[in-house]
């Protein structure tokens, strides 16, 4: 199924976006009134319980499917030297993930999670986006329908990670692209490059910039020209589970950055949305302030793969226990005035 025909397409389903059930919302926090705490006692808890009802339509949520999509590509802005590792590292850690060797395998098994890893055109890195589009329009929809493509109708959770080498270069300039701001600002170790490497990634970012300054300032348009494939994947299935109503858990500064440009566009998209944990890449926390999110977890991490969302569902599988395991005061005959 091809849910995004054309750039158009894609654009009105950014601008549709649905909304989460109040009435389920409410019974939920109806609910976490009841159970036996003082209120707010279990704090973002209590919140992740009641926004997991909204958006899944039930007054009790639950989480009996899960799965981790993780998306992989090859970046052409690599001949600038902006990552510490050889584009060859990609393919290599696909094959770890297909082995089971990486630390979202064991992450997602921890969580539950079921793991589908996409490959896409590895052998085909995106044009070097400092003097071209990353991507032709054909080769953007491709990516944003095999994203779309991993969310199915039936998961109560989907989450999100990537594997690219350049990608936290990409993810720096669709940040600067849609909301502006120095691309030093954007711009970080990546996957370890030094003092020099970080300054290197700024002037290719402002370079690809301007570059681009004279192309609409569309989401569709900022993906395809300073974006990459894997990044535009989780930006489709970003919306195809707004569109299914399926929650969605964000990882890193990467898997963020998949939602600047859509954001840009609408700032509704990102609500459905949680962030799983802010990385140590230097820009998240502002990239996620700029979305309105607040992520549950900071353990200084930056490995990206879904990783850090992949901790992160265990706290909302805890949520959503406490939500619906706790007996009320009626039920445990406890006095709701204590």
């Amino acid at each position: 199924m091809t849910c995004f025909t054309s750039p158009e397409a894609f654009a009105a389903a950014l601008a549709e976006l649905g909304d989460p059930d109040p009435h389920a919302t409410a019974d939920a926090q109806t609910r976490q009134a009841e159970l036996t705490k003082p209120a707010g006692s279990l704090g973002r808890l209590e919140e992740l319980a009641v926004f997991f009802a909204g958006w899944q339509r039930r007054a009790r949520p639950r989480i009996d499917r899960a799965r981790a999509a993780i998306f992989a590509g090859n970046h052409g802005v690599t001949v600038h030297g902006v990552s510490a590792f050889p584009a060859s590292v990609t393919a290599q850690m696909v094959a770890n993930f297909a082995g089971g060797g990486a630390a979202i395998n064991a992450l997602a098994a921890a969580a539950g999670l079921e793991l589908t890893v996409v490959a896409l055109d590895l052998d085909r890195p995106t044009a070097d986006f400092t003097v071209a589009a990353a991507m032709s329009e054909a080769e953007c929809l491709d990516a944003l329908n095999q994203g779309a493509a991993v969310v199915d109708t039936d998961l109560d959770l989907i989450l999100l990670g990537e594997m690219g080498i350049g990608n936290s270069t990409a993810a720096a300039a669709l940040c600067a692209r849609s909301f502006g701001g120095d691309a030093a600002a954007w711009v970080g170790p990546g996957t370890g490059v030094d003092g020099h490497g970080v300054a290197r990634k700024a002037d290719v970012v402002a370079r690809a910039v301007a570059f681009h300054a004279d192309a609409p300032v569309t989401a569709f348009e900022t993906l395809r020209r300073v974006g990459g494939r894997e990044i535009a994947a989780m930006a489709g299935a970003v919306l195809r589970a707004r569109q299914l109503g399926v929650p969605v858990l964000l990882d890193g500064f990467i898997g963020s950055a998949a939602l600047a440009p859509l954001a840009a566009d609408n700032p509704a998209i990102a609500a459905h949305c949680v962030a799983g944990h802010c990385s140590a890449e230097p820009g998240h926390r502002h990239l996620l302030d700029m979305l309105g999110l607040d992520p549950l977890l900071a353990l200084g991490m930056r490995l990206g793969e879904g990783s850090g969302a992949a901790v992160a569902a265990n706290i909302i599988r805890s949520a959503l226990a406490a939500h619906n395991e706790m007996a009320t005061f009626a039920e445990a005959q406890v006095s709701a005035s204590l």
